[in-house]
């Protein structure tokens, strides 16, 4: 069964990286030469275009400029996060959902810092000046949502039912 599911892990990884670098690929071939397409309106009301940029940095381009440090401190970063995916693989598919898409997340923009030196962005976000982001933002954005639910709401829970299970047994051990 281990098999199994570390091989489901790998699968799932593999699909969801191929997906971010696929619409990467169409970016850099399809939109760069545009620059930028008008991708949802409503009216005059923009809400997303498709916006080519190469991004040097992290997060709304902080560290710009910083490759080496950034591809090393994501490639640590996702071997702990994988380290804990399989130590707790067993807790919750909840927590296996959020970890799988931030390895996914950050095996995909580490994928462009080491080809590129850059993460092609190209999703932006009108209503308000906010950063133009890719999928596998996207992936993180959502694990880190997903965490946070759960070391709220889920964990707790969790871990109520293991000390309920722990104190049943040791009283019928009695």
């Amino acid at each position: 069964m281990y098999i199994v599911t570390v091989v489901l892990l790998i699968v799932t990884i593999a699909a969801l990286i191929g997906i971010d670098q696929a619409v990467k690929y169409w970016a850099v071939e399809s939109l760069q030469p545009k620059g930028s397409i008008d991708f949802i309106h409503f009216g005059d009301f923009e809400i997303f275009d498709l916006t080519y940029l190469e991004n040097d940095g992290a997060i709304f381009g902080s560290m710009s400029g910083q490759r080496w440090f950034l591809i090393g401190f994501t490639s640590l970063v996702i071997i702990a996060v994988t380290v804990f995916l399989f130590m707790q693989r067993k807790r919750s598919k909840v927590l296996n959902t959020a970890l799988l898409l931030f390895i996914a997340g950050g095996i995909g923009n580490l994928i462009d810092r080491i080809r590129f030196g850059y993460v092609v962005d190209m999703f932006e976000f009108k209503p308000f000046e906010f950063a133009i982001f890719n999928v596998a933002d996207i992936y993180v954005t959502f694990a880190v949502i997903i965490l946070i639910v759960y070391v709220m709401f889920i964990d707790p829970a969790i871990e109520k039912k293991t000390k309920a299970a722990a104190a049943e047994k040791a009283e019928h051990n009695e």
